[in-house]
């Protein structure tokens, strides 16, 4: 049996249902591990050091956190950079495959011509390529908790899995999305870095939720809106693990406010599963629009 007989050839056109495509994805689970694989290679291809690079940002951001805050600054929370490197993965995680995703039709203009297979791919090869590269950086958190001898909160470990599946879902739906509107707005690569970057500062990695959250109100707050920024707080919740650190600093005790005190597992889950609801029907609609657009992708690339 020829290889055209086991798996039908797919042509890019409106017509194909949305049942159909997540099927087609399904069927070319394999080309997706294959897609990965190429963008990690060609990333570190010639390079010496390789997925060294990768480990190298975190522990070059931790050691800067620790000059900064800990030694220059003397802020005196404990184990603050610990508080920074745990949101900051996830938005590693976030930034990275967001802007990868964007740019993987137009890059790869030349297979989309040439080579029919789901191009729906592309996109989610980019989220596989940046899934590797923060299960490599999270051993340099791995490595910082042992040295520092910090304990995670144990009991909200099992929702770390829950944030990812969040952030993973999400993140297909905005990169299937983007890929697709970059076709025909190229301007839309550089409004998504600037888009990032603004995304950053109403995230709360490099300051603490409650010191928003608490003047302005919880239920008025910009972060909220972000589903970033519940993967971010359940990262910091299993593994800074800190609500109300206190600080000792010329004999006067200083308490800093970090996270939601009354804030159970639950409350932790049940955002991260409004989050994935909501994505589940974003990447449907995602993929549906990129079904629209792919029909004319060959003659706009």
């Amino acid at each position: 049996m020829t290889a055209t007989a086991e798996r039908p050839i797919r042509v890019s056109t409106a017509r194909v249902g949305l049942g159909q495509r997540l099927l087609d994805i399904w069927r070319s689970r394999e080309l997706l591990v294959a897609f990965t694989r190429t963008e990690l290679k060609v990333k570190y291809k010639n390079s010496v050091l390789g997925f060294v690079w990768s480990m190298l940002n975190p522990a070059l951001y931790l050691a800067v956190f620790y000059v900064v805050f800990q030694l220059i600054l003397g802020s005196g929370i404990p184990n603050f950079p610990i508080f920074l490197l745990s949101g900051l993965l996830v938005w590693n995680l976030f930034a990275t495959g967001l802007a990868g995703a964007t740019g993987s039709v137009v890059g790869n203009a030349g297979l989309v011509r040439k080579v029919s297979f789901p191009r729906e791919i592309l996109p989610l090869a980019s989220v596989g390529g940046a899934l590797v590269h923060f299960f490599l950086q999270s051993t340099v958190l791995c490595l910082a908790l042992v040295v520092f001898r910090y304990h995670v909160a144990f009991s909200y470990l099992p929702l770390l899995p829950l944030a990812l599946l969040a952030m993973l879902v999400f993140l297909a739906a905005a990169g299937v999305f983007l890929s697709a509107v970059n076709v025909y707005l190229r301007d839309t690569q550089h409004f998504v870095e600037l888009a990032l970057l603004a995304w950053f500062w109403i995230t709360p990695i490099v300051y603490a939720y409650r010191l928003v959250a608490d003047k302005l109100g919880p239920e008025i707050i910009v972060d909220e809106r972000s589903p970033v920024t519940w993967v971010v707080l359940a990262f910091q919740r299993a593994i800074y693990a800190q609500l109300e650190p206190t600080s000792v600093k010329n004999g006067v005790s200083t308490v800093t406010k970090i996270l939601p005190v009354h804030a159970t597992q639950w409350w932790y889950a049940w955002h991260l599963l409004a989050v994935i609801a909501v994505s589940v029907v974003l990447f449907l609609g995602a993929l549906r629009l990129f079904g629209r657009a792919e029909g004319n992708f060959a003659e706009e690339l």
